[in-house]
C-alpha cells in the first residue's frame, strides 16, 4: 500500500461529537456525510412529575448535548425519542410481558413518536422537537411473542423498531421516518448548519 492509499483509507475527522451510543443515530448522521466522535453520556431519564412528553424529550436532548460537550471543542449533538400513547410515555420494555403489553396498547391505533435534537456550538444551545404520527395494524399475541423472540424490541422505546422487522406492523406514517428511527435529519441538518458544521450540500448553495 502506498502512502497515498493509506491517506485515502484514513477515516474522516469528526465534525461533531455525538452524545449517544445509538448505532442508529450514528448511521443516520453517516448517511448525510457527518462523521462523528461518539461520546455517550449517562443521565437519569425519569420523567418529572407532570412533565409533558414534548418538554421531556427536549429536556433530555438538551441535557445530553450539554453533558456530552464537556471537554470538547466540537459541536455536540444530543437526542431523545419517546413513544407516546394516550399521553403516556412508553419507555424501553423491562421484559417480555412488558413488551407485549406495550404492543397491545399500540395495536390497531395511531400513536405519536416525539424526537428532540439539540446541538451545542458557536450559536449556543439550539434544539428542535419533531412529532410523527404512526399507525400500527392489529398485532396478534403470537406475532408479539415471535417479535420479542427476535431480540429486536428489547432496547427500543415503545418496544418496536420501525427500521427493522416491525416495519411490517406499520400501516401509516405521517411525518419524519428518520425521526422515528432516532434522528430527524431535516431538522438536524438545519441545526448543524446554524452551528457552522459543513454539510455536503452547502457547496451547491
Amino acid at each position: 500500500m502506498t502512502m497515498s492509499d493509506a491517506a485515502t483509507d484514513a477515516p474522516e475527522p469528526p465534525l461533531i461529537r455525538l452524545a449517544s451510543a445509538s448505532p442508529r443515530r450514528r448511521e443516520l448522521l453517516a448517511s448525510i456525510d457527518v462523521p462523528v466522535e461518539v461520546h455517550p453520556v449517562d443521565l437519569d431519564e425519569t420523567p418529572r412529575p407532570g412533565e409533558a412528553p414534548e418538554a421531556y424529550v427536549r429536556r433530555l436532548a438538551e441535557d445530553k448535548a450539554r453533558a456530552g460537550a464537556l471537554g470538547s471543542t466540537l459541536p455536540t449533538l444530543g437526542s431523545d425519542t419517546a413513544v407516546v400513547c394516550d399521553d403516556a410515555i412508553l419507555g424501553k420494555p423491562r421484559d417480555r410481558e412488558h413488551a407485549a403489553a406495550m404492543l397491545r396498547s399500540l395495536s390497531g391505533r395511531t400513536h405519536r413518536v416525539l424526537t428532540a435534537v439539540a446541538v451545542t456550538g458557536p450559536a449556543g444551545l439550539l434544539s428542535a422537537c419533531v412529532t410523527t404520527r404512526v399507525t400500527l395494524r392489529e398485532i396478534t399475541e403470537a406475532e408479539a411473542a415471535a417479535y420479542w423472540a427476535t431480540g429486536e424490541p428489547a432496547d427500543k422505546a415503545g418496544g418496536y423498531a420501525i427500521q427493522g422487522r416491525a416495519a411490517l406492523f406499520v400501516s401509516r406514517l405521517e411525518g419524519s421516518h428518520s425521526a422515528v428511527v432516532g434522528l430527524p435529519l431535516f431538522e438536524t441538518a438545519e441545526l448543524l448548519a446554524r452551528q457552522g458544521v459543513p454539510l455536503w450540500n452547502r457547496a451547491m448553495s
